[in-house]
């Protein structure tokens, strides 16, 4: 698998990052997603009722929808923490809708080195259903 351009996809979450609205924790994320060789961004949006509250993965994988892409190549996520936090356990979920186990997730702290992983590492068995299935049927990992 070549290499993703991690630098533009960390500029583009950092960026995302910048614009979050995170009024009631302070918690601030960007994150970046490519496909098909262009880059989507997207940041949290929390809610006074924190149950509406939208991740940044899923804002960024939102706008790659909508721009028509299909899969997701790599990913990277930026916070202001020391330590680089990985995406919830829902936003590995939405990512595992159009990645696979081999998609790169590049999470950025404050730092300059980004912890990367698979996809697979963060969510080893990702629930898929097979098309035209119906109930929770599982894909063979």
């Amino acid at each position: 698998m070549k290499k993703p351009p991690r630098a533009r996809l960390a500029r583009a979450a950092r960026a995302a990052r910048a614009r979050a609205h995170a009024p009631y924790s302070g918690f601030r994320v960007g994150a970046a997603v490519l496909s098909g060789g262009r880059i989507h961004g997207g940041c949290n949006v929390e809610n006074a009722s924190y149950g509406l509250t939208v991740c940044a993965e899923r804002n960024a994988v939102g706008a790659a929808v909508l721009a028509g892409a299909r899969r997701i190549e790599a990913v990277a996520v930026a916070t202001g923490t020391e330590v680089p936090t990985p995406p919830c356990g829902a936003c590995l979920q939405v990512l595992a809708e159009l990645g696979g186990p081999e998609t790169e997730v590049a999470l950025w702290g404050r730092g300059e080195t980004p912890e990367i992983h698979t996809l697979g590492e963060l969510l080893p068995r990702a629930f898929h259903l097979r098309p035209g299935a119906r109930g929770g049927r599982r894909r063979a990992p």
